[in-house]
């Protein structure tokens, strides 16, 4: 059966040279996103675009990250842009390989940070505990399993016990309506073999108290993806929240000394 192609709710800010942005499975360019936008409009047309089930961007029927890559260079085309730079963050990053792989004319650099080539036995344990607890409709116990996953121990550990209901109740609400689509693409899809063909500047983030995607998976995109750079952030899966100053500094400043 063909796939028919998906639609993109976006939002294009700022002017320049291109960049795309590919968010999380659970996620949105609203959760992911937020800190580093600001810095990247001065210099930068940012294309900012929820997947199906995130943000106003409706559930599909199917959902691939093949579907998923076509969807941001269409909305790419959309804002004008020839190129770009895809900056992608966990289930973002196996968009943004084969977003590469399949559009290499398109593609001047690539940011993965958090990311993966393929889900190893810790990653599709999680996600079989994601969807378990998704489909029973316990949001409480996913909350939960998002605070251990998602963070390291010691920000986890920082939040003062009486405020732990309103952090569990804002996690509950940052859950999307796509949320299990989007960890069966993580769970389903496999770029390893796209990494060797990679030929554009590539900055891999690895987050060192990473639990939900183990820091290792970012060591294969580094070391599978010719010349590509390695950096690391001593925070867990949730960068965003645990280092967002540095996380913006990483990017910005790859950006800038490749010319992108």
């Amino acid at each position: 059966m063909t796939e028919l192609p998906i639609s993109l709710s976006a939002t294009v800010r700022g002017s320049g040279p291109g960049v795309l942005l590919a968010h999380g499975a659970g996620g949105s360019i609203a959760g992911n996103f937020t800190t580093l936008i600001p810095s990247l409009v001065a210099h930068h047309t940012v294309v900012a675009a929820d997947f199906p089930g995130s943000g106003a961007t409706p559930r599909a029927d199917v959902l691939t990250a093949d579907l998923m890559a076509d969807a941001l260079v269409a909305q790419a085309d959309a804002a004008g842009l020839d190129t770009f730079t895809v900056i992608g963050y966990s289930m973002g990053t196996l968009v943004s390989v084969r977003l590469a792989a399949r559009h290499p004319e398109r593609v001047r650099g690539l940011v993965l940070t958090a990311g993966l080539a393929k889900a190893d036995n810790r990653v599709l344990a999680s996600l079989d505990l994601w969807q378990k607890l998704l489909a029973a409709g316990d949001l409480e116990a996913f909350a939960r399993f998002t605070a251990l996953s998602g963070f390291s121990p010691g920000f986890f550990n920082a939040m003062p016990e009486d405020q732990l209901p309103s952090f569990y109740n804002l996690l509950i609400k940052g859950v999307p309506a796509g949320a299990a689509e989007q960890a069966a693409v993580v769970q389903t899809t496999d770029t390893t073999g796209d990494l060797a063909g990679i030929s554009v500047p590539t900055l891999v983030i690895a987050p060192l108290q990473d639990s939900l995607v183990p820091p290792g998976n970012s060591r294969v995109l580094a070391d599978g993806i010719p010349g590509a750079e390695y950096a690391e952030l001593d925070t867990g899966h949730i960068v965003m929240a645990e280092r967002p100053e540095q996380w913006s500094r990483l990017i910005v400043d790859f950006l800038s000394r490749h010319g992108l």
